[in-house]
């Protein structure tokens, strides 16, 4: 074997011979790796579904539950502006990743005991996205507070029956 290597070293050959692969070769190897990032991109950074959307429950508070099994379910809850909001968190997943949800925005955080519902009570909130993520910050989850249309549509209806002449101004 030494004498195989000794021959290979004092050749003038190289030891490794460059192998020239077809342009078209490459040229698709190079598009299923950019293919394969972008996918990754994707799943890891896109939105993917629907924002669920949190039922009206009693005192006017605005609940939902998100399950954590490898992610959060929903991972976006639409809420309404203006009510409190009860987030009950249901963990499944043994991981101890998702041991422990921050909400960076309130300074809050909660420990999720495994197969438990633990529930976070967070304050009427105004319009505007509201990350939450796991201890570790890789599973990620978005709480998107929109205006509260019947609250709007009610102040409209006010002022259209106070309202004695023209809105545009040109009266």
């Amino acid at each position: 074997m030494t004498s195989l290597l000794a021959a290979a070293l004092s050749s003038s050959e190289p030891l490794w011979r460059s192998i020239e692969q077809p342009l078209a070769l490459r040229l698709a190897v190079a598009a299923a790796g950019l293919a394969l990032i972008a996918a990754e991109l994707w799943w890891f950074l896109g939105r993917h579904g629907t924002a669920a959307l949190a039922t009206a429950a009693a005192g006017g508070w605005q609940e939902v539950t998100i399950t954590v099994d490898g992610g959060y379910v929903p991972a976006r809850v639409r809420l309404q502006a203006g009510r409190p909001v009860r987030l009950t968190f249901h963990r499944l997943d043994p991981s101890s990743c998702v041991a422990r949800v921050i909400v960076p925005d309130f300074q809050r955080s909660l420990d999720l005991p495994l197969n438990a519902r633990t529930s976070l009570e967070l304050p009427p909130l105004e319009p505007g996205i509201y990350p939450f993520h796991c201890g570790m910050a890789m599973v990620r989850g978005v709480l998107e507070v929109v205006p509260d249309q019947s609250r709007a549509m009610r102040s409209r209806e006010r002022g259209v029956a106070v309202s004695d002449g023209p809105s545009d101004g040109l009266s």
